[in-house]
């Protein structure tokens, strides 16, 4: 029998999601979709042929028996509308980031636990071809001790505009957006280590920068809103370290004077070292330096593992597949990214509890 499935969010991430529910064919029937904007959701719902739609979740979790339901609504609305979904009995995947703050996740998951549904977070970045072949490295003993690793995600006109300004509604700039993906990654590929304390910073030197052309590529938010906001940071760095004395250090920005856009995940061993981007070893062969590409394709292409992404939920669900992106990892990330925004406004380092 078919999961009937409910959209919470009817924006452009919510169509790549859709993509992957598509492919899944008679597993997923997409029941009813909303968005605070109906006049979205009645498009969204003409275009997958969802045959109810609404202005909010509550009705279409009081008018339906869904058995999945999926949240792609602005960061500000992921706690309530996840709460409400697990309180109906619903199984939720939530698009990154998991909430605003570590509170919010971590209301989440008691709803789930005290539901005893599942609660998926979106880091689709684990669902790659790269990260796969980064972790078999590190666990086939090629890479040795971890001990450093980079996280990067530099865009040099890059500000989706949109919500995306709006601290209320967003929770923050760069960090939140584009540094959840790179250092939710880097920790999944390193083991998920407990983070211990953080050094970070924060900057709003170029602002939203709307007088200049965005990247090729960069995230163009769909939604409409009466007055653009920017409050949040454009650039934002960071040192974190972790429980087992790795050092991860972070920088990702919307808006930065450098000369090409940037986004790799480095990692540095005892034995070896390689970044996702070109993907080669580098290390010592007979006393010599030496680079070593890999045969194959480890890529992440987003579409592709977006769908894998939807596929891992929905076996998740009916049991045939672990989750690869569980609540308390998702509880995780939010404290780091609370840690940051603290140290960068008090100029201290802060304990992770």
């Amino acid at each position: 029998m078919a999961l009937k499935l409910g959209i919470i969010g009817c924006g452009g991430i919510a169509n790549s999601h859709m993509h992957g529910y598509n492919a899944l064919g008679e597993r997923v029937e997409a029941t009813a979709c909303c968005d605070i904007n109906f006049k979205k959701a009645k498009e969204f719902a003409e275009r997958y042929n969802i045959p109810h739609c609404y202005d909010n979740c509550y009705d279409m979790l009081k008018n339906h028996a869904l058995d999945i339901a999926d949240v792609c609504t602005w960061n500000a609305a992921h706690c309530e509308c996840s709460v409400a979904a697990l309180e109906a009995g619903v199984n939720v995947l939530c698009e990154k980031p998991m909430a605003m703050n570590a509170a919010e996740a971590e209301k989440m998951k008691a709803a789930a636990d005290k539901a005893g549904k599942l609660l998926m977070v979106g880091f689709v970045r684990r669902q790659g071809d790269d990260a796969a072949r980064a972790i078999e490295l590190i666990k086939d003993g090629t890479v040795g001790d971890v001990y450093f690793a980079k996280a990067t995600y530099l865009r040099r006109a890059g500000f989706p505009g949109g919500w995306f300004g709006n601290k209320a509604l967003s929770g923050g700039g760069p960090l939140i957006d584009l540094g959840v993906h790179v250092i939710d990654l880097t920790r999944y590929i390193m083991g998920c280590p407990k983070p211990v304390s953080v050094y970070g910073a924060a900057f709003d030197k170029l602002g939203a920068r709307e007088n200049v052309r965005r990247d090729g590529g960069a995230w163009i938010s769909q939604t409409e809103v009466d007055k653009p906001v920017f409050n949040v940071e454009d650039l934002a760095v960071a040192m974190i370290r972790f429980d087992n004395g790795a050092l991860l250090e972070v920088e990702c920005s919307f808006n930065l004077n450098l000369k090409h856009e940037k986004g790799d995940i480095e990692i540095y061993g005892s034995k070896a070292g390689f970044s996702l981007g070109e993907f080669e070893l580098h290390t010592v062969v007979d006393h010599e330096l030496a680079d070593i590409k890999l045969n194959g394709d480890h890529r992440f292409e987003f579409q592709r593992d977006m769908d894998k992404e939807m596929k891992n939920f929905v076996d998740a669900v009916e049991g045939k597949a672990a989750c690869l992106a569980p609540a308390e990892d998702g509880v995780a990330l939010m404290k780091i990214l609370d840690a940051i925004y603290l140290s960068a406004q008090t100029g201290k380092s802060v304990e992770i509890q």
